[in-house]
């Protein structure tokens, strides 16, 4: 439904009150349950669970040229650890999300995380490829509930003006994961064992396990603050969740398998792995900062802007990787790119999911990792016949379309408020 300028205006309950930054905010975003205090504590709490999830998604990535020859297997069926894990994902995010839409966030958020602090562990210790890749497709099953519970059960816990800037302090775990997660992984890998790294995340997610335990409101998904988009509109969802296959799909290729390409291509020795993948991290730690600062506002400018720079640089990548300055500066743009695209796409699916935000949620969750399926699927498939330095040449090609889609949606819908004042208004109405 729009107005008569053509701005939409929302349906159904306001995902939250305008409750000043020193109320005390309930679950619902009104003053009352939990103070400003604690939802910052439950931020960081659920920010270094992003990191974990991310971080044992993707650490494979990191340590593959140490993990096959002690599995006897092939880099490329370690890269499809990646491959796996983002299938079950895919599958069964939306299940569990139907599933559980009555279970307060609290105790879904507890189960995850202490689950995957088990297998990540199981992970740690398994004696052959097809027990670690069990291992990693049960961890996948808790990181498809986590994503459905952790945006809407933490943006919900803040006023409604701010929670673009939330989503992107909630992204710090995904870019601080390539940054100190990666990085350390890998030095922790060089100097002891590739196991070592799952054993130190399977007992830091049991420490987040016992803080989501303490800390988490009790709080049923259907009364959150951001249980309903102010801005339904299954049309632009529709053309979100093609940008984010696009997208996902274009960049994971490279994530997956960067670490090859810096050896192969690059010409970087293993052991300079861990601070050019700190170089990495750290460009995305800046993109999140900084994306925070223009979510309420610009969303969709935000996720076009970060797009067309991940096209530049894996074309740059591709083009001029030889070159080991070409390479970092390649490897600064993708990373800080990269780093606010998922905020942006989770922003903008919380403004116009049609119905509730957490099935709104857990199909954007999936077809992410659809993309995080293909991408690291086809840099499997191009490293293995026509080698690694073809992998962000795709990659660009892919975000390029992505771009396009991002552009069709703006052009072929009402638009959405470009100010946050303008946004304020209404969810305040």
């Amino acid at each position: 439904m729009t107005t008569s300028q053509g701005t939409p205006t929302p349906a159904g309950p306001p995902p939250g009150g305008g409750a000043t930054p020193g109320a005390r905010l309930g679950a619902d975003g009104d003053p009352g349950i939990v103070d400003q205090r604690r939802a910052m504590v439950i931020l960081v709490a659920m920010a270094v669970s992003t990191f974990l999830f991310v971080l044992v998604e993707g650490l494979p990535a990191g340590l593959l040229t140490l993990m096959a020859p002690d599995l006897g297997t092939t880099t490329s069926r370690i890269g499809l650890l990646v491959t796996g894990y983002a299938l079950v994902v895919l599958i069964a995010t939306v299940p569990l999300a139907h599933w559980t839409k009555h279970i307060p966030r609290r105790w879904v958020l507890a189960a995850t995380v202490g689950l995957a602090a088990v297998t990540t562990f199981w992970a740690g210790v398994a004696d052959s490829y097809e027990s670690l890749f069990a291992a990693r497709l049960v961890t996948a099953l808790a990181q498809s509930l986590f994503w459905v519970a952790v945006i809407p059960g933490t943006t919900g816990l803040f006023p409604p003006r701010v929670r673009g800037r939330v989503m992107a302090r909630l992204a710090l775990g995904n870019s601080l994961a390539p940054l100190l997660g990666l990085p350390a992984g890998t030095w922790l890998g060089e100097h002891t064992s590739w196991r070592a790294a799952f054993w130190a995340v399977a007992a830091l997610s049991t420490l987040i396990f016992v803080v989501v335990i303490v800390l988490f409101p009790t709080v049923k998904p259907s009364e959150g603050g951001a249980s309903r988009a102010p801005f339904p509109s299954r049309r632009r969802l529709t053309f979100q969740l093609v940008t984010t296959a696009l997208i996902v799909t274009g960049a994971l290729g490279l994530i997956t398998f960067v670490t090859q390409l810096l050896q192969d291509v690059a010409g970087y020795a293993r052991s300079d792995m861990p601070w050019l993948l700190a170089i990495q991290g750290a460009a995305g730690v800046v993109g999140a900062l900084v994306v925070g600062r223009f979510l309420d506002r610009h969303s969709w400018g935000s996720l076009v802007t970060a797009i067309t720079i991940v096209v530049v640089a894996q074309v740059l990548l591709f083009a001029f990787s030889p070159n080991h300055v070409v390479a970092i500066l390649g490897l600064i743009l993708f990373g800080g790119a990269f780093a606010t695209v998922p905020p942006a796409l989770s922003h903008r699916v919380m403004l116009v999911a049609p119905g509730s935000t957490d099935m709104g949620v857990a199909m954007s969750s999936s077809i992410f990792n659809l993309g995080i399926a293909a991408g690291s699927g086809v840099g499997a498939v191009l490293t293995a016949s026509v080698g690694v330095r073809a992998v962000p040449l795709v990659g660009a090609g892919l975000a390029l379309l992505a771009l396009v889609s991002a552009v069709a949606e703006n052009r072929f819908n009402p638009p959405l408020p470009s100010h946050r004042h303008d946004v304020d208004l209404v969810l305040e109405a």
